[in-house]
């Protein structure tokens, strides 16, 4: 199984993609993982938080591939303990075949279409975080939970 991190726009904060490319090396040593980058829509001013979710969707949709398990990375999700986040995740590298496709949005959600095409949802807490923080946050707990799951000592109950 190949773990993808998709987002829509770059990481802006270069101390926030520092961080993130630190987890993003580290991950490579429990299994293969990449980050893509959709590019963010340009002159979203004269268009409505709808069609923005839509133009964004069109792009996410292009880029998931036929056996893809896609996880969006939504406020309605489920949400884990760190624990049990790394026993979801042994599940699926026990079952995903191709690749497990981790989804962080737009500002404003994801279109119709992409939640069509999940096959879960995960929320990483109750609280809102900005777009640039969820991915570091995400990739924190993907590395922890690999840790975890190959009993390392970086996560303490």
């Amino acid at each position: 199984m190949k773990a993808l991190l998709l987002l829509v726009g770059k990481t802006v904060d270069s101390r926030i993609q520092s961080l993130v490319d630190d987890y993003k090396e580290r991950l490579k040593h429990y299994l293969p993982f990449e980050v893509c980058v959709i590019p963010e829509l340009k002159a979203t001013k004269n268009i409505s938080f709808d069609q923005q979710k839509e133009k964004e969707g069109e792009l996410l949709m292009k880029f998931f591939q036929a056996g893809d398990t896609i996880v969006l990375l939504d406020e309605n999700g489920k949400e884990f303990k760190s624990t049990e986040f790394a026993l979801w995740m042994q599940k699926k590298q026990n079952t995903v075949s191709k690749r497990l496709v981790f989804v962080i949005g737009g500002p404003y959600g994801f279109s119709p279409d992409v939640y069509g095409k999940a096959n879960d949802k995960i929320s990483l807490s109750r609280m809102t975080f900005s777009h640039q923080m969820v991915r570091l946050v995400f990739i924190e707990q993907l590395y922890r939970a690999m840790t975890i799951l190959h009993g390392e000592p970086y996560h303490h109950e």
